[in-house]
């Protein structure tokens, strides 16, 4: 038979309330334990002594006779000074996905295009500018859309 410590939920809905507890690993989440060696609230600050209250002796024994815990009862036994942890390391945590690169790449293109079109616009002569403010109202939306058109085609 292989034990597990981990955790089993309850309390409300969005109000968790978990039991550490060691059972079966067969068994349901939720289901029929062994023992209960301790209690986690996440309601609670972290900095706060009621968060987590565990079994220290009890947890021992288990770990003793051959329990595995779970990743988050495992550091709370680190926590506790009951079972040393080793630290991870994940070096890619905060880097973005392979979607939001390419979102990236693209924006950053068409950035590199409105400024091309900015420059382009400043260095023309001061006629055309002067003839593209005169034409009617009407018109200088369609223009818009014409060049957002060409834009999203290129």
């Amino acid at each position: 038979m292989a034990v597990a410590i981990r955790l089993s939920r309850g309390g409300a809905k969005k109000r968790p309330y978990y039991r550490i507890v060691v059972s079966d690993t067969r068994s349901p989440r939720d289901g029929k334990y062994l023992e209960q060696i301790g209690t986690y609230n996440p309601m609670l600050p972290k900095d706060s002594g009621e968060r987590v209250k565990l079994n220290e002796d009890r947890a021992r024994y288990w770990i003793g006779v051959g329990a595995k815990p779970t990743d988050r009862v495992h550091r709370f036994l680190d926590a506790a000074g009951v079972l040393e942890r080793a630290p991870r390391n994940n070096p890619k945590k905060g880097e973005p996905g392979e979607a939001a690169k390419e979102r990236a790449e693209e924006k950053a293109a068409k950035l590199a295009e409105a400024e091309e079109a900015a420059k382009a616009a400043a260095e023309a002569p001061a006629e055309e500018v002067v003839a593209e403010e005169a034409a009617p109202a009407e018109e200088a939306p369609a223009a818009e859309e014409a060049a957002a058109e060409e834009q999203a085609e290129g």
